[in-house]
This record gives structure tokens, sequence and C-alpha cells, in this order.
């Protein structure tokens, strides 16, 4: 297994080379990107599923008849190279993807379900403790009604209860392997020059993050109810209050620029701060703050992060449900991992870089604390075909810098998406 990913990771980084070689930089090209605020994020951004315009009816019988499919077609191959002593490498291979219809909207109301689903490839899945079951759990098949919602829209206010897909600081899509995460929820979201207001209730949770083995978990003893506001244009700030029942209260505010020095040359910084404070004796109090600084000259993205939770004895953070929103996230490493008992902190640093089809992104994250300390290398290729057809690889190594043996956090992974949407 290991020889031949070495051979198809040697041919890749080979033609990109050879691609790059022949391009010539654009200098006119758009600086304008998506504010992505860590590797985690950026991975997380790979692909999507299309969001399809709703049609506008005025019979019951249309809704349906003006009714629209989406969805997407996944084919994944994931493992991990473990180098702690009599640890098995694992390894999986699964097709799946999503499939949506959604009603046409009549007064105002439509609604909506999608199907999630993921299955391994036997001939390429390893057995026993050799499977990997991130992928499609450990049974090698996951199908679940992901989505199920009504929804009622009326100008820029809109109302949604049921099964469907957020992205909030704590509580987000995380979209990093088949599966993504989505909400059983209740939501009310009001936009208005540049300001956007979501408040509601959250009940359950499904996806990757919440474990495949165990579909709709609960976020909380009687759920999670939270409230925002964000707004977007030059400037970009988040105000964001949740009550994780049982759990904790959580307060998160980040705020920041992003400024267009010249044709070539765009600057992005921003803060963060996030404070919690335990319900029922769960422990999860910490206070979190941190950073972030990228410039972005022609094609090419320098970027710095850096995030500090300060936790006393018996407690640990929380960064929610779904990989967590902290500038120094990595594919698999966030801070909630090594910030238990004890402060920890978090330095990365990356680049990226655009041309025409082809992004490609280095990260290298440094996490420590009094008794742990973890770097993880993130690197990620895509080639986009077009709008609906993508491929892209991500390689991830991790190790452990404080132990002089090797430990579970000495692995590298290696995962090959061709992802299509339609």
């Amino acid at each position: 297994m290991l020889q031949h990913r070495s051979i198809f990771l040697a041919i890749l980084f080979l033609a990109y080379s050879l691609y790059a070689d022949i391009l010539q930089l654009d200098e006119n090209s758009n600086l304008e990107r998506d504010r992505i605020h860590s590797a985690r994020k950026a991975i997380d951004q790979i692909a999507k599923v299309p969001v399809k315009d709703v049609s506008v009816v005025e019979s019951f019988k249309s809704m349906f008849h003006d009714g629209k499919i989406s969805g997407q077609l996944r084919l994944m191959y994931g493992d991990y190279n473990y180098k702690k002593t009599a640890t098995n490498d694992t390894y999986a291979t699964a097709i799946g993807g999503v499939i949506k219809y959604e009603t046409a909207s009549l007064n105002g109301f439509n609604g909506a379900a999608a199907v999630y689903t993921a299955h391994d490839i036997p001939f390429a899945t390893g057995k026993g403790a050799s499977h990997n079951s991130e992928l499609a759990s450990q049974s090698g098949s996951y199908t679940e009604m992901a989505e199920a919602y009504l929804n009622y829209k009326y100008n820029t206010l809109n109302l949604r209860a049921g099964r469907q897909i957020l992205n909030t600081p704590l509580a987000d899509s995380d979209d990093i392997r088949i599966i993504s995460n989505t909400f059983e929820a209740y939501i009310l979201s009001y936009e208005h020059k540049g300001f956007s207001f979501l408040a509601g209730n959250i009940q359950s949770w499904q996806g990757f993050d919440a474990g495949l083995e165990t579909p709709w978990q609960r976020t909380g003893i009687d759920g999670t109810n939270l409230i925002g506001l964000s707004y977007s244009d030059t400037w970009e700030s988040n105000a964001w209050v949740y009550n994780i029942t049982g759990k904790t209260n959580v307060i998160y505010l980040d705020g920041g620029i992003s400024y267009r020095h010249s044709n070539t040359l765009q600057l992005h910084t921003m803060v963060q701060f996030l404070d919690e404070q335990e319900l029922s004796n769960s422990g999860v109090t910490a206070t979190v703050y941190g950073g972030l600084f990228e410039a972005v000259f022609h094609a090419i993205g320098c970027n710095l992060a850096y995030n500090k939770a300060v936790v006393a004895n018996n407690k640990s953070s929380f960064s929610g449900t779904g990989g967590g929103t902290l500038f120094t996230s990595m594919d698999t490493m966030i801070l909630d991992n090594i910030a238990v008992n004890e402060d920890a902190e978090a330095l990365t640093y990356g680049l990226t870089y655009e041309i025409n089809n082809f992004n490609l992104l280095y990260a290298n994250g440094n996490f420590w604390s009094n008794s742990e300390a973890v770097r993880e290398q993130d690197i990620q290729i895509e080639y986009n075909f077009n709008d609906e057809f993508l491929v892209a690889t991500i390689y991830a190594i991790t190790e452990d810098k404080k132990q002089a043996t090797k430990t579970d956090y000495d692995w590298d992974r290696f995962q090959f998406l061709v992802n299509y949407n339609f």
C-alpha cells in the first residue's frame, strides 16, 4: 500500500511541477478570495454540493413539478501509516455522495430532502484491524436522510426547520471526508446591508465529526441555543453566543479587515476570542484567543496564525461540533487535543498558490503545552476541470515532538478524492 502511494504522490507532484513551469503568472488575476481562516477550512471548501436557485410558482402542483434535483458523487481513498510499534496501518476506498430534491417555492414556502451515503469498495479496503472507518463507518456502509427541512422565506427573512446544513463558528458542516455534518435544528436568519443575524436551536447532529457509528447525537442535554450577528464587507466581524445545555456557555468574537493595496497585493488580518464557562460540572471551561495575518501577492498567499487556550486543571476547551473555528485548526490536529488540564498554544504558517484551475496549499502547524508537543504538516493539491468535476489530494504528516519513542501522534495520512457535482 505504502509503495503504491509513494509512486502515486511522486507522479502527481511531478505532473504538477511540469504544468506549473509552463504557465505564465497572470498579473491581472483577481485577488479577491474567500476568507478561509485555517488549513482545515481550506480543506473543507474543496468540494461543496451545488446550491440551486429555488423557482417561484403559483400553484401547489407546480411546487413539485418545478422542483430540482442536485447532488454530488465522490470517490475517495484514505489511508494511515502509523509509526508506533505494533499498530496496524489502515486504508479504505469508498464511493458515495449526496442526492437532494428541493421543491419550488409557493408563497415563500418550500421543502427539501437529501440522502447522504458512503460505501466501502471491498477489494480496495483493508480488513479487520487494517480497515479505515472514517469514510463509511466501521461496518463499511453509511446511509442517512441527512437533510429534510421545511423553509419559509420573505425578502431576506428566512425560517428553516428540520435537518439542514449549518456553518457557524461552533457548529459547522466540516466537509473533510465523504459524509459532512448536518444538524437537526430550528433556525431564523435575516440579512440587511451587509449584516447577517441568525438565531435558533440545534437538537442533534450527524456526520464525520459526530461519528458514523451512531448518527444523530444530541448537541447538549436539551440541545444548543445560539444567536449570532455577522458583518462582512471590507471589514468582517462575528459575535456569537451559544448555550450548549449541560455542557458550557460560550461567547465567540472575531473581527478583522481585508485590504487591497494594489492590483497585485491584498492583505488580510483577523483576531478572535472564545470564552467558555462550564455547566453541570462538565469541565468545559477555557479562554481562547488568537490572530491571523495573510498577504496575497499575485497568485501566491502567505499566512501566519496563532491561538492560545487558557485552561485550568481538570478543565478542557471545546472548539465546537465540526472541527472548530480556531485559526490554527489543521486537517486532523486542533488545539482541543492538547488543551486539557493545562494551557496550550498553537502556531501555524502556510503558503497557497492559485493559477488557472490549480490550487496548492502547504500548512505547518505546531501545537504545544507543558506536557505535549505535536507538529502537523498538510499538503493539498486540487485541480478543477470545471465547475462540476475536480480531483484533489491531501497528505498530512503528524509528529510527536515531545517523546523519544513513537506515540499515537506519529503517523501520516493520505487522501485522494474525485468529485463530481450535478
